[in-house]
């Protein structure tokens, strides 16, 4: 999951070398936590206009998360 995640926003952004991703152990929902971290220059292109790009990643996320029985969230910092 977490090479999805960074395969998507990598694509994204110009300062391909910034992005991180930082991964939480699973809460007591059992949801798994991804924080997204890019340079501020491409946070607005992480996001998109009205977080449109933000609810896809998300979204793509969740879908991969399901085909593995697992629950995940998508935080942009």
């Amino acid at each position: 999951m977490k090479e999805l995640l960074i395969a998507m926003v990598t694509e994204l952004v110009n300062d391909k070398s910034a992005v991180e991703v930082t991964v939480d152990e699973p809460n007591e929902e059992g949801v798994t936590v991804y924080h997204l971290h890019v340079a501020p220059d491409d946070m607005g292109r992480v996001i998109g206009k009205q977080g449109r790009i933000a609810r896809a990643i998300r979204t793509i996320m969740r879908a991969g998360a399901v085909r593995h029985d697992q629950k995940v969230a998508v935080e942009i910092d």
